[in-house]
């Protein structure tokens, strides 16, 4: 009689435990609710950052035209916009548990990640870069034999600083931090020689520390790094109502607004970066 109600209950209850979870619906959330919710950095000038306590920077200000765009492929004649604070530890979790819509910084797509939320077309192309302290032949990353680097832990940096450490057979001391603001604070302080992070934010970097003149960054480009916009996993509509936003951005003048607006006036896109805007401009 056992085994009878057993092999019941496992016939019963398989097909619930392997029912596959109900794919969101970001894009009806936002049709009801008029609303989106977006994460934000508020350390990773100028891609994401505070000015005046209001969100700003160049993905910031990428995901506001992206919004503008769901308007106008939703129908809805506004739709408000709830800014939620993330950190680099936290951004991703954010959107996997459905506590913001998207994540707008400075975000480097991995296939790790993907196991955790999907990805927007890329955003932004960078490498990894390492600023180090002046000293006689610290150039290069050879000259950081014996030193003390730090990078934020648990990013793509991490991972390509090691990399990097490990093909030139340079025995440095890897120390992990958890945001940009404690490891410019490592640095400038002299408990590490050198920080390792996204090389455009490192270039950000010289109103942070206190003395720039102390500093360079180093020749090497430790790894790329495209940036894109983290969205929930499995919403395929989403995806594409976010995607064919970037790409009405990319194919007008607003993208040079942009750039301007958070690189400076005389910057220029790379060519790597030119071609990341015309792949993602697709046709309709």
């Amino acid at each position: 009689m056992l085994r009878r109600l057993a092999a019941l209950a496992a016939v019963v209850l398989v097909p619930t435990l392997a029912a596959p979870a109900e794919a969101p619906d970001t894009l009806k959330k936002i049709r009801d609710t008029r609303a989106v919710t977006i994460a934000y950095r508020t350390d990773a000038l100028p891609f994401s950052y505070e000015d005046a306590q209001q969100p700003a920077g160049y993905t910031v200000e990428l995901c506001k035209r992206v919004v503008a765009s769901l308007e106008q492929q939703l129908e809805i004649e506004r739709i408000t916009v709830k800014w939620v604070a993330a950190t680099g530890q936290n951004r991703l979790e954010l959107v996997k548990t459905g506590q913001a819509d998207l994540e707008c910084g400075a975000t480097t797509a991995t296939f790790s990640r993907m196991e955790l939320v999907d990805f927007s077309s890329a955003v932004f192309v960078d490498t990894t870069g390492i600023l180090a302290r002046r000293a006689p032949g610290a150039k290069t990353i050879g000259g950081l034999q014996g030193k003390k680097v730090a990078v934020i832990e648990g990013t793509s940096n991490q991972k390509a600083l090691e990399k990097a450490l490990k093909a030139s057979r340079v025995n440095a001391t890897v120390v992990l931090v958890k945001s940009r603001e404690e490891g410019v604070a490592a640095l400038d302080s002299g408990r590490v020689n050198a920080f390792a992070s996204d090389r455009v934010l490192l270039l950000g970097l010289g109103s942070k520390v206190k003395d720039p003149s102390r500093y360079d960054l180093l020749d090497e480009d430790l790894g790329m790094e495209p940036y894109a916009i983290a969205l929930p996993r499995g919403d395929a509509a989403f995806r594409l109502a976010v995607n064919r936003g970037l790409a009405q951005i990319y194919s007008s003048s607003a993208i040079d607004e942009i750039f301007r607006r958070s690189f400076g006036a005389n910057a220029k896109p790379s060519r790597a970066l030119q071609l990341m805007f015309a792949l993602g401009t697709y046709a309709e």
